[in-house]
């Protein structure tokens, strides 16, 4: 079956993708009961996506004549003998009315009624809608017998409501995903914690062992450091202990003393342990060393030592 563009202004476009097939006319009967027969008429309503009935009534109106389509058997009948050009020209005139969208002249229309009874054209292209003018005969009779709406309606509702539950199960999904990378996020941190303070307490234990080994020396000044973290040698941290012995407090002394005192002390107690060393001749040391001598006897070193001290102190 041969195929025309719908719409006489696309009849030169190749390309057009709107088509139906072309009109194919029969006459029968003779006399006063002749007829003419649209044979295709059923293939033609369905590329124009409108009722067969609407095009036959329309025929009948324009050319004031009796017209009939028959459901069962699919035949469409106009009263009288028509040529197929001047049948295809009032098809024509249906289509620009009653089919294509008079914002973009798209075919893809669909006839809604209102509730003001009134019929209109909703473009599927567009979202035009075209009012048709109520005044032709064709509306009257399409109020009447009105266009049968697709059954879709369910279906469109069935797949909103599992277009929503798919979204929740989404939403769930995405909070489910969020939830287990906090808890990686937080275990990753507790362990890094435990790692830190484990080798904290590894290098706390090892400063404590070397500085218990430093306190085993004798007759020295001990100072221990009690370290708190690796990289903290802040005074705050460090505890100080000192040696109490005897030697340790006479170099303690040593220390704070001048450079000249310290020298005398230092001899005075080599000539206690060794030979006596001549002094220096000071006339004035030899009797205040006698009285110590006679006073507090040579049995005590330390007494000897304060009072040197003192003279020597005395003497500026």
């Amino acid at each position: 079956m041969a195929l025309q563009n719908i719409g006489a202004g696309n009849r030169d476009d190749a390309f057009y993708r709107y088509k139906m097939p072309r009109m194919i006319t029969k006459i029968e009967g003779r006399g006063n009961g002749i007829k003419t027969n649209v044979v295709n008429m059923v293939e033609i309503a369905k590329a124009l996506a409108r009722p067969a009935s609407y095009p036959t009534k329309y025929f009948g109106n324009e050319l004031g004549a009796q017209s009939k389509f028959d459901e069962k058997t699919g035949t469409s009948h106009v009263n009288g003998s028509h040529d197929t050009s001047k049948l295809a020209g009032l098809l024509e005139n249906f289509i620009k009315k009653y089919v294509q969208c008079y914002g973009c002249g798209n075919p893809e229309t669909e006839i809604i009624i209102t509730k003001t009874q009134m019929v209109t054209l909703k473009c599927a292209a567009c979202g035009f809608i075209s009012d048709v003018d109520m005044r032709d005969k064709l509306t009257t009779f399409i109020i009447k017998n009105p266009p049968v709406q697709k059954k879709g309606g369910k279906d469109k509702k069935a797949m909103r409501r599992a277009e929503k539950e798919r979204l929740k199960e989404g939403e769930a999904a995405d909070e489910e995903q969020k939830k287990l990378k906090k808890e990686a996020a937080k275990k990753k941190t507790s362990s890094t914690k435990s790692s830190s303070s484990k080798k904290a307490a590894n290098v706390s234990d090892d400063d404590h062992s070397s500085g218990g080994g430093s306190q085993g020396e004798d007759h020295e000044p001990v100072i221990v450091a009690a370290v708190a973290d690796d990289d903290d040698d802040d005074e705050d941290d460090v505890q100080w202990q000192t040696d109490t012995s005897a030697e340790a407090a006479k170099k303690r002394m040593a220390e704070q003393l001048s450079s000249a005192t310290a020298e005398m002390v230092m001899l005075s107690t080599i000539e206690e342990k060794a030979k006596p060393v001549k002094k220096t001749p000071e006339p004035e040391l030899k009797p205040k060393q006698a009285e110590v001598e006679n006073g507090y006897g040579s049995c005590d070193p330390h007494s000897k030592l304060v009072t040197e001290i003192k003279q020597q102190l005395d003497n500026g």
